[in-house]
């Protein structure tokens, strides 16, 4: 069934049901979506808060390269200190660089741990941060060294996942590298970092030892490649710098929409990892003059919950004179951002499981009298939820996910 997208609102919408939702009403500026569009701070501002300003986010480092091996792993943790008035947000990252282990049972570990202070924000000064409903994306930067980084965070309950990729300039085959201006820039490193407000970062040591509470997500689990291709629906977040922020109701989602079940991709110029915990990366591996580069993070939190992110990058874009003289490169700029935040509905039609067999696990489609049982559960439990919600408007779907 092709899936069906209903535009809920622009940012007026939250001026007309500003009782229902957690942030403040949109101004005027921002109701035209064919033309710039002024964002009013104090909702990027509050998702800020909401979702990621809450402490000191611990967790391992763990960076991959081009060909997707270890190259490196820190212990470290993301502070994002507010202020007692709510209007300065301080950002310092705890990097441990050595340890000393304790010989016996009644003594401490201790740690020698590095302090490094990185930006202060406030609502009128966000950086290159943007916000979309549980989603943050930091970039894209250009460092001094020429690398352009660009980071995607999902949040949910204690934890969130924190991605960030880091492309160098290259040069095609036969040209001298600096001999003229870069022609692309190269994937050469990925950090991942699996981060909760916790006394110890997470890892699977830890999560066994004392595991986490309802509504927190559990990083170290196993999630079979199968529990990506479900029946998907929610609501998605996005904003263009034309359309502004927008909300949509996803009650149906298309095949070609459901990239987290392509692990590798639509193009031969994705780069991808999938990572235990329902966790897959998609990103660009050389991104080029003229073409929006996509930076995709897609987390399963639970097994009845998926959070995506989706980042377009635009890079290179020549700055030309009047008589036509390059003289350099504009800012790497972020071209559009969606959030998708999506519950399982059900099994898809004709999909494949594994079924217990005997004592063997085989893979087959379902069958006729299986795919009936299941339609007859799937209507029945629709109308248990209709008789519930009185039929859920999707403004209701979108006031949801605002309150996350």
């Amino acid at each position: 069934m092709w899936s069906t997208y209903i535009i809920l609102f622009c940012l007026l919408a939250i001026a007309q049901v500003e009782s229902f939702l957690t942030f403040p009403s949109a101004r005027p500026s921002s109701l035209l979506a064919s033309t710039a569009v002024q964002d009013d701070p104090s909702i990027q501002w509050d998702l800020f808060k909401k979702h990621h300003a809450r402490g000191s986010w611990k967790g391992v480092w763990t960076s991959y390269d081009y060909i997707g091996d270890v190259i490196d792993e820190t212990v470290a943790s993301v502070d994002l200190d507010l202020s007692e008035d709510g209007e300065l947000i301080e950002q310092s990252h705890n990097i441990v660089v050595g340890a000393k282990r304790s010989d016996c049972a009644k003594c401490f570990d201790s740690f020698d741990v590095k302090t490094l202070p990185m930006a202060k924000y406030t609502p009128d000064q966000l950086h290159k941060s943007r916000f979309a409903s549980v989603c943050m994306v930091n970039g894209p930067s250009l460092l001094r060294s020429g690398v352009m980084a660009t980071e995607l965070v999902l949040a949910h309950g204690d934890g969130r996942v924190r991605v960030l990729f880091q492309h160098a300039p290259v040069w095609e085959a036969g040209v001298e590298p600096a001999s003229c201006p870069p022609q692309g820039l190269k994937l050469f490193r990925t950090m991942v970092s699996r981060e909760a407000l916790r006394a110890d970062p997470p890892t699977a040591e830890t999560e066994e030892k004392d595991p986490p509470t309802e509504g927190n997500p559990v990083f170290f689990r196993p999630v079979p490649p199968f529990a990506w291709h479900k029946k998907w629906g929610g609501t998605s977040w996005t904003w263009g710098p034309n359309t502004g922020n927008r909300g949509w109701s996803i009650e149906d989602m298309e095949e070609a929409d459901a990239w987290h079940g392509r692990p590798t991709g639509d193009s031969p110029n994705t780069w991808n990892l999938r990572l235990p915990g329902g966790i897959l990366i998609q990103g660009p591996r050389v991104v080029t003059e003229g073409e929006a580069a996509l930076c995709r993070l897609a987390w399963m939190p639970t097994e009845e919950m998926l959070l995506r992110v989706e980042a377009s990058v635009n890079a290179l874009e020549p700055k030309v004179m009047e008589d036509d003289t390059v003289v350099g490169f504009h800012p790497p700029s972020l071209g559009s951002l969606r959030c998708d935040v999506m519950k399982k509905l059900g099994d898809l039609e004709d999909a494949a499981k594994f079924v217990k067999e005997g004592e063997k696990d085989l893979m087959r489609p379902l069958g006729d009298e299986e795919i009936a049982k299941q339609q007859t559960a799937a209507a029945s439990a629709s109308e248990t939820s209709d008789s519930k919600d009185g039929g859920e408007s999707g403004l209701d779907a979108v006031r949801d996910a605002l309150k996350l």
